[in-house]
């Protein structure tokens, strides 16, 4: 069984084209596509796992065009296999007794067809939403009824940098109303420090741009300073970009001390080491 997409606004790109015959700017029609699947996935936030790990399900394509990305191979929507909403129910009926949640990566152009495959699935463990932000407020509260867990980017301060990067001219003016709707309708719950309920917000540190990311930080210190947060490093050059460099250490020690400088202690800090190819998941 596959949805029928039709005239397609799931996202802020409002395509509006039929996804039955045409790709939308995700580069997908209505079939859900897998690119890759990892079972006991323990890279992210240490909160979000205990000794399973997460299944980790990273969807093909990508309605953001991050000319930096580092799964660039699949956020083009050129690798995958496709998953019936029957298959994708019985993927994760099987997997998730062994998992300590079920890690949705890059998954908004997809919501209809997830929405539809977890009305029937009996989750054991909660869904983790693993999102670039660039959301709707309706397609957040669409998918609230299954996701427990919001792990949402918050890439650029500004609308300029998401056109600089990311071929999206309103990143900024969406993603913060998306974030904020995630908080209103989810409150952190923890049993013995794994998060079963709630929100991280995450940021990439980008070279060249730590004005960004200082900027970045005082949003979340206004809007958001009692949620978990999450600040990485591993900014890995893909080829493709002008950022053709990993950061520097003066660079992620002024992300940090302005991090410590306007109190926002509650989350994580990643190694400045992780910047390595060897942290990216091969896909081919």
């Amino acid at each position: 069984m596959s949805l029928s997409v039709k005239n397609c606004n799931i996202c802020p790109r409002h395509c509006n084209i039929n996804r039955n015959y045409n790709n939308g700017f995700c580069n997908e029609q209505n079939t859900i596509k897998i690119a890759k699947i990892i079972k006991n996935f323990k890279w992210e936030e240490p909160c979000l796992s205990d000794k399973k790990g997460v299944l980790a399900i990273f969807f093909s394509g990508c309605n953001l065009r991050c000319d930096y990305c580092q799964n660039h191979e699949i956020s083009r929507g050129q690798i995958g296999k496709n998953y019936s909403i029957n298959e994708f129910i019985n993927l994760i009926e099987k997997e998730q007794l062994d998992c300590d949640a079920i890690d949705l990566i890059t998954p908004t152009h997809f919501s209809k067809n997830l929405i539809e495959a977890f009305k029937k699935i009996n989750k054991k463990v909660p869904v983790i939403w693993n999102t670039s932000s660039y959301e709707t407020t309706q397609n957040i509260e669409n998918i609230n009824n299954f996701v427990d867990i919001y792990l949402a980017d918050l890439k650029y301060s500004n609308n300029e940098l998401g056109q600089k990067f990311s071929q999206c001219l309103d990143y900024f003016s969406y993603a913060l109303p998306a974030i904020k709707k995630m908080c209103e309708l989810k409150q952190d719950k923890f049993d013995n420090e794994i998060m079963k309920q709630g929100v991280i917000i995450r940021h990439l540190v980008l070279p060249n741009y730590i004005q960004n990311s200082l900027n970045v930080l005082d949003v979340i210190k206004k809007e958001f300073a009692n949620r978990k947060i999450s600040i990485m490093s591993q900014f890995t050059p893909n080829g493709k970009s002008i950022l053709n460099r990993k950061l520097n250490s003066i660079e992620y020690k002024t992300v940090i001390r302005h991090m410590e400088k306007i109190n926002l202690d509650n989350g994580y800090i990643q190694d400045f080491e992780s910047a390595n190819e060897s942290f990216i998941p091969k896909f081919i």
